[in-house]
């Protein structure tokens, strides 16, 4: 069974140096970051929290503490 290495040989490899660096332009230039990162969300623009998720966030930490003190109270009898 030969093994077949996976890798160039530099030496017959188009487009390196001597060193095995890349020289200037035979690269593509490279990809901006911020403003060609994907697509604009317009269909769904945060702002910020809703009315019914914070209301029901709102309820249920009332019940809990509502919960807590009907305990110490009853504990404390």
């Amino acid at each position: 069974m030969t093994h077949i290495n996976p890798d160039p040989d530099p030496d017959r490899t188009p487009g390196l140096d001597a060193g095995g660096g890349v020289p200037p332009g035979e690269t593509p230039p490279a990809e901006s970051s911020l403003p060609g990162a994907g697509p604009e969300e317009t269909h769904n623009p945060p702002k910020g929290w809703a009315k019914a998720p914070l209301a029901l966030i709102l309820t249920v930490v009332l019940l809990v503490a509502a919960l807590f003190a009907a305990m110490a109270i009853i504990i404390a009898l």
